[in-house]
Order: structure tokens, then sequence, then C-alpha cells
């Protein structure tokens, strides 16, 4: 098949091929083997010319070990045959940790294997066009996963589903095995009987807020950190709680009264503290004591000839009590749950101290972020948050890997089907910020993997005003912060340039389908480590539910034709055909 090397240059060699012309073209993208008397390098057929093929090298064959890279060339006597079976096992052989990823379509369907560790360890990418098969191979994955003689019964796999495609892949997982489950967590208002959506309100944290509200201004941070620490002493209904709202509605309430404003706005903006936070004793309908009569705490306001509030000296007495600064307040928090409403209490609350309230700039900040949590409080996302307790973290996680018959869930669906975006993305944060911090508190270190799955990732995976305005971008923490704490990214999507390019600089395996987009190919090819222009040509041929697969996972880039998901997920075209047409005879 192959005659002498004609030539040997820096990275390959020019091999004569003795073959008929009709079967040259078999032999693109095959493994050869150079034979000297003391070594075995490998190669791989590049291009063919002229009875002549380009043939690059790989690295050297050891007889249980494949190791890239040389640092001595083969020699001009060296005899090229193709790579046989025994060599090939050594570089996609797998062991008993392994998994059958696919067959290569160029060795007879041989199966191509790769460990476990190597492949849930790491972050992974996976690219391809609409309908290359990128769905389809995750699923199979997956299930040539659960279907190893190993049982992965504590697996944690959090697929971000964005289109509901997931659920008819992995619906029936027990019946692979009985110890196997799957649970779905959905948006869908349609799908009767699901799990719906549940965030607990008193887990988030203020970096969770300033993305739910959508901040943008240093400024409001310090205004959700104060909104926080309100809403868990509002918590509760104790009479200290009580009083140290009196205390801070007094003290807005008095700031506002010995401004140099007209008599009428200080009334105004008064009424308007009261309407949206009150208590029994201060509020508009408050019956306020005087020396032998009372009055309606509004009245109290009322404006006489001269200008002035007729009980000026009542009320200022009155709310003046209520003040008490040198107290120390001593509110148990640690014990609370709370929920959207509570956090608006807790933020009208904070728009009235005094050091919002006399501020212009920071109070129409604060206002905007009062609208918008006013704005989600009132809208359909309001019905996925709830004031459900949780003591902490693993507590919430063992409730979303729970089944609803009290099962260990292997794999959890979180549908996303029937949100924006914008919301979509919110919640993929909130919840990845959750896994990682879980990650990182765990002990010991590692010991509850959690595999975070992103299907359409550009819709989250992106670059945004979270570095800017808090510090750093959660998807870009787990890239670099994730894998030593057992929490991975595993990202899905037909627009790779859409990525934020520090995470994807930070995956260690790929599984590229076909991709055809002149500026896909150019973003991936920079950003992408070892991505070399021979794996862009492999690609562009490839046929639908057949990749290229590199990294960790294998010695060598592969071609890899993966088996169709069984059963599959929801993600093929409408049959217009069916759908269309009718018997004419009918």
């Amino acid at each position: 098949m192959f005659g002498s090397i004609i030539a040997i240059n820096k990275n390959s060699a020019l091999v004569e091929i003795t073959v008929d012309k009709k079967m040259m073209g078999d032999l693109l993208n095959m493994h050869v083997v150079f034979v000297d008397d003391d070594k075995k390098i490998l190669g791989e057929v590049e291009d063919i010319s002229d009875g002549k093929a380009k043939i690059n090298f790989l690295g050297e064959l050891t007889e249980t070990n494949f190791i890239g890279g040389l640092l001595k060339k083969p020699t001009l006597d060296a005899s090229v045959r193709i790579i046989n079976e025994q060599e090939l096992a050594i570089l996609v052989g797998g062991d008993n940790e392994s998994f059958t990823l696919g067959v290569s379509p160029l060795y007879k369907d041989f199966p191509i294997k790769v460990n476990i560790n190597d492949l849930f360890s790491n972050h992974t990418a996976i690219f391809g066009n609409s309908g290359a098969g990128k769905t389809y191979g995750i699923c199979r994955i997956i299930q040539n996963v659960y279907n190893t003689p190993s049982l992965p019964y504590r697996a944690n796999m959090f697929i971000f589903d964005s289109f509901g495609e997931y659920i008819n892949a992995f619906k029936d997982l027990d019946k692979i095995n009985p110890n196997l489950h799957y649970k779905l967590i959905t948006t869908n208002k349609r799908l009767v009987g699901e799990e719906k959506l549940q965030v607990p309100v008193s887990l988030l944290t203020i970096d969770d807020l300033l993305n739910l509200l959508d901040a943008t201004k240093y400024s409001q941070i310090s205004i959700v950190e104060s909104t926080l620490e309100l809403a868990k002493i509002f918590a509760s209904d104790s009479k200290e709680v009580n009083d140290y709202k009196n205390h801070l509605l007094a003290k807005a309430i008095t700031s506002i009264m010995y401004t140099n404003q007209t008599s009428a706005k200080i009334r105004d903006q008064i009424f308007d503290i009261v309407s949206n936070t009150h208590t029994k004793e201060l509020s508009l309908d408050t019956e306020v004591p005087g020396i032998g009569f009372t009055r309606v705490f509004r009245h109290c306001f009322d404006i006489d000839s001269e200008g002035r509030f007729a009980e000026r000296t009542i009320i200022s007495e009155y709310i003046e009590k209520f003040i008490q600064e040198d107290r120390t307040w001593n509110i148990d928090t640690s014990n609370v749950t709370y929920g959207l409403k509570d956090l608006e209490v807790a933020l009208n609350f904070t728009l009235f101290s005094e050091r919002y309230l006399l501020n212009a700039d920071m109070y129409d900040e604060a206002i905007s972020l009062k609208v918008k949590l006013h704005n989600l409080i009132n809208s359909s996302n309001a019905e996925f948050f709830t004031d459900r307790k949780f003591n902490n973290l693993k507590e919430f996680l063992a409730f979303l890997l729970t089944t609803k018959d009290g099962k260990k869930a292997q794999i959890v669906n979180i549908n996303l089907e029937d949100v924006d975006d914008r919301f979509a993305r919110t919640i993929t944060k909130i919840f990845s910020r959750i896994f990682l911090t879980f990650g990182k508190t765990n002990e010991p270190r590692a010991s509850i993997p959690i595999h975070i799955i992103l299907e359409e990732a550009h819709r989250y995976v992106k670059d945004g005003d979270d570095v800017d305005l808090m510090g750093y971008n959660i998807f870009e923490r787990i890239a670099k912060e994730g894998r030593k704490h057992g929490v991975i990214l595993d990202l899905i999507t037909q627009r790779p340039t859409d990525l934020n390019g520090n995470v994807i600089s930070q995956a260690d395996n790929f599984v590229i389908f076909k991709i055809t987009h002149p500026q896909d190919l150019e973003y991936i090819t920079k950003m992408i480590p070892n991505m070399s222009a021979d794996i862009i040509e492999k690609q562009k041929s490839l046929q639908p539910g057949t990749c290229v697969a590199f990294g960790r996972i294998l010695k060598i880039p592969m071609i890899v034709k993966m088996e169709k998901a069984s059963p599959p997920p929801s993600s093929s075209n409408a049959n217009i055909f069916d759908n269309w047409m009718i018997n004419k005879q009918n």
C-alpha cells in the first residue's frame, strides 16, 4: 500500500503510494505507522497527490502507550503501513473505567472508548450546526455512561434545557436500571403534574439579586445589601422586630419633617413612606393621642392658613418616641425564610432611610430597583420563587435531587422553555452560583460532583456587566475554579462566537460536529487550544451524528461516529410532508 519514503520534512514525510488510484482516496485521514528497528512513529495521511501521500507525524508508539511529539524522526529506510488493531487499541481502547463514545468510521467501526474521569472531571464544549447532531450526541454520551457495568448512582447531572428537548431522551431512565432516576423541573405550565421550578428567595445572595433586578450601578450594591439584611430581620413577627420597624420609619419621617421644603411637599413625602411601609403604630390611619383628644395620623398633617402643620407638636412628639438610637438590636436572623413580597417590604424600608431619601441620585437608582422588583412580583415569573425554608445549600441540593417518590435522581432536567432569555440566564446563573458555593464548602472536597449541562449555552455563557459590577462572571469562575471542587461545565451550542472566550479557553475536551459558518470557524480556531487547520478541514465534511473529538479524552483527535440516541431527544425538524398532505380521495 505504501512504498518507500521519498522525503522527510520538519513535521511530515512524503511517501509513495502503491495501491490503485481508485483506492487512494480511502487513505485520507488514515493513521499509519513508520517502523524503524528501535521505534514506531505514528502519522496521519493529510494529503494525496500524484501517487504520493503527505503524512504528518503525531508521536511515538510504544508497546503499551502513545507519546505525543517527536524527539527523533524516522529514517528514510523505515517501512510504512496502516495502523493495526492492537496499536489502535492503545489509542482508543480504554479500560474498566471507560465507556464507548462511538465508533471509528475509518476503521470498520472500531469502538472508541474514553475514560470517564477524563471526560467528566473536565469542562467540555460541544459545537455544531443546527441538525449536525449535538443534542443527539450529548444524549448518546449520557445514555452510554448509564449503560456501563458499574452503576453511576451518585451522579448529579443538571441539564438546563432551553426547549424541552431532553425530556423524551431521559424520562424512562429507570428502565435502564431501577436504581437510576430522572427528574423534571419545569417552567412549562402545560406540563401538568410535573414539578414547577422553585427558587428559594432566602437562599439568594446579593449577587443573585443584582442579576435578578438587572442592576447596573455600583450604588445599587449597597441598596441590595441593606435590603437583604432588613429582609432577614423582618422575617419574624417578634415585638423587637416591630420596634425596629417603628424606629426606621420614625427616623425617615423625622428627617423629612425638618427639611427646608414646603409643608405640602413634606406631607406628600411622608404619606408616600407610610403608604408603602407601615406598622400598626405608624400608619395613615393610626390614632395619635393628644391632650384630651386623639387625631388620625393623616389629619395631623393638615396645613393651616399659615402653611404649617396644624398638629406639628403632637405628631413630632408621637413619632420621636419610637426612635431608639441607644438601643442595641439583638434580632436573631439565623432561622429565617422570606419571599419576594418580603423583599419588597425590606426594599421600601431601605429606600426611606436617611442615606437614600436625601440623596437624589441614589434615590433614583433605588427606585429603579423597586420598580423592577415590583414588576417581577406582578409578573408570571413570580410563581417560580418560593419562601420555603431550606437550612443550607446542601438541604436544597438534596431537594433538587429527590424525585416525588423519594428516590435519588441522577439526572435533573431544568426546563426553561417558557421564559425569556434574560430570565432564563438569570435563573441559570443563580443555580450555577449555588452549585459552585456548595462545591467550595462541601467536605471532603469534590466528593459530590455536580455537572452543569447548558443546552444553547450561548444564551447564558456570554460577556455582560457582571465583571464590571460584581467583579466576576459566574461561568468564568466555574471554568477556572470548578474542577477542583467537582463542579463541571458542559457547553452545547451552535453559536460558539457568542460564548464568553475566557470560559471556552478553560475547556479541556471538545466534541465538534459539522460547522460551516466562517466566523464560527475563525473563532474556534483562535480560542480552542490545539485546534489545527487539519481538524477544521475534517469537520467540514462530517455527516450528521459524526464528530471530531479531541482533548484529554483521546490521545489524538479522532473522527467519531455516534450511535443514535435511544430514546431520542425531541430535537428533529417538523415533518412538513405529513403535516401538510391529505389524501385527495378524502
